[in-house]
């Protein structure tokens, strides 16, 4: 998890976001996700030959020549569109670009646009090879996915509008509206938390944080590394408190391809001990996170993993 104290610095300006909300409508236009050019990507290591078994999903992906990967295109930071380029950019799509290139030999990558109540459709039907969209390993989730990793390590807070007072904590939303995402834990979380509190839900983050800002609910609980991007783009809303979950992030892949999760956790593996996890942080979470990166957390540490 981002600590707080790392993020102390950044709350000035106010904080990070997107949506493991989700992204927008899986029915959109894939979009190419090519490498962002320098070394991140010319640094970031190819399987072995011997690695692409036959008849495997790594083999299928190679002979295709593209990865494609569930995930979004309106997430700061972690998978956004850059307006200009048309490249997508952040820790996730460079996270996909390097197993793309990992698996083909190139960073390859097609995005569909994927929405938190779509994903297990789109890996169970094969529309995409993997999901890489602040997927939050869950149990439940696991029944009808699998997930290599965690790869990264968040948790739960506090969306408000700037000025509002008395919501420092979940406790604090009993009687109060709450938004969350549809399909994210966010909901069990407060339900437990505060039990009297009302929530509305709503598919995408952009539209969590609309109707945040139109006052159709007091506060919106998100993932915090979700939340630091939209406040820092958006200085009338600000994250308060400390994350009270922790909610590690996993890549979701078809439910029982062992061999491809044993691949990706191998290559998760090898990218955390040669830097180029630590580099891709940097790269993007860590241009608003001051300090150093953070410990990758331990691949197979939660239950669903």
């Amino acid at each position: 998890m981002v600590s707080m104290k790392r993020l102390a610095a950044v709350a000035a300006v106010s904080m990070l976001g997107l949506s493991a909300c989700a992204g927008t409508d899986s029915g959109s236009p894939a979009v190419p996700g090519e490498a962002k050019g320098g070394d991140l990507i010319a640094s970031a290591p190819v399987a072995a030959a011997a690695d692409i078994l036959p008849g495997s999903t790594m083999e299928k992906i190679k002979q295709r020549g593209e990865l494609i990967v569930g995930g979004s295109l309106d997430a700061p930071l972690l998978s956004q569109q850059n307006p200009t380029t048309g490249e997508v950019e952040g820790f996730d799509a460079d996270m996909g670009k390097a197993l793309a290139k990992y698996i083909i030999g190139e960073p390859k990558v097609k995005i569909v646009n994927s929405a938190s109540e779509t994903r297990e459709a789109l890996l169970g039907n094969g529309t995409v090879d993997v999901v890489l969209q602040t997927y939050t390993i869950t149990p439940e989730r696991a029944e009808q996915v699998s997930f290599a990793g965690p790869y990264y390590s968040s948790g739960l807070s506090l969306a408000v509008r700037k000025g509002t007072t008395g919501i420092t904590k979940p406790e604090d939303l009993n009687g109060k509206t709450v938004i969350a995402g549809a399909n994210t834990p966010a909901i069990p979380a407060i339900k437990k938390l505060a039990p009297q509190a009302k929530i509305v839900t709503f598919g995408s983050d952009p539209e969590c944080m609309q109707a945040l800002k139109q006052e159709r609910g007091d506060a919106y609980v998100q993932d915090e590394t979700l939340l630091v991007a939209n406040a820092q783009k958006d200085s009338s809303v600000q994250v308060v408190g400390s994350p009270f979950t922790t909610d590690p992030y996993g890549i979701g892949l078809k439910h029982g391809d062992d061999q491809f999760k044993k691949f990706v956790n191998d290559w998760l593996k090898k990218i955390q001990a040669d830097g180029l996890w630590q580099k891709t942080w940097k790269q993007s979470l860590g241009t608003v996170v001051q300090g150093e990166a953070p410990t990758p957390p331990q691949i197979g540490s939660v239950p669903g993993s």
